[in-house]
């Protein structure tokens, strides 16, 4: 089966609906995965993030399976099932600016993705981390999701709303590695 077309991009802005599960592993993948390389820093908690409701700004490197990058700025607002997502694309020089502002808050990894019916599944697996996820968009918070087969195998459970699995506290964790 030949490789599957890159996953559809996102509106600028837009509710993201999403679960997320841990793995204990990766999983042995249908034959028309499609991986891509990510490196991804959060820039500081701006001063009107509160608990109940937190923003992050991510600056994110992708190199896409054919070589070509792609370079974003996303703010997302809130936590759990449904948060506010504003994407925009930026520019390199853009992107080398702001980048060192992240420092301490960055992770890299692979985001391998398979699409099962009209889901599209995203499993990361994390450098310098023993942590793999896998993540599923979903139409609205009451879809119901069906695990393929070759992710049940590996799951571990359902952490869409426990925070610490979150990719800004998953890149603070990695920091304090470094």
């Amino acid at each position: 089966m030949p490789p599957q077309s890159d996953p559809p991009e996102l509106d600028a802005s837009a509710l993201e609906i999403e679960r997320t599960y841990l793995l204990d592993r990766l999983p042995d993948f249908p034959p028309d995965v499609l991986a891509y390389r990510l490196e991804q820093g959060y820039l500081p908690d701006p001063s009107n993030a509160d608990e109940d409701n937190p923003v992050e700004g991510r600056l994110r490197r992708t190199v896409k399976a054919d070589g070509s990058v792609i370079y974003t700025h996303t703010i997302k607002r809130g936590t759990g099932l449904v948060r506010q997502e504003t994407e925009r694309t930026i520019s390199q020089p853009e992107f080398d600016e702001l980048w060192p502002r992240t420092e301490g808050r960055r992770l890299s990894k692979t985001r391998s993705f398979v699409t099962v019916g009209e889901h599209l599944w995203s499993v990361d697996d994390f450098d310098n981390m023993d942590v793999v996820m896998a993540e599923v968009e979903l139409p609205t918070p009451e879809t119901k999701v069906t695990l393929p087969d070759w992710l049940a195998a590996v799951l571990v459970r359902e952490v869409t709303e426990e925070p610490e699995y979150r990719s800004y506290r998953l890149a603070v964790r990695a920091g304090k590695l470094c």
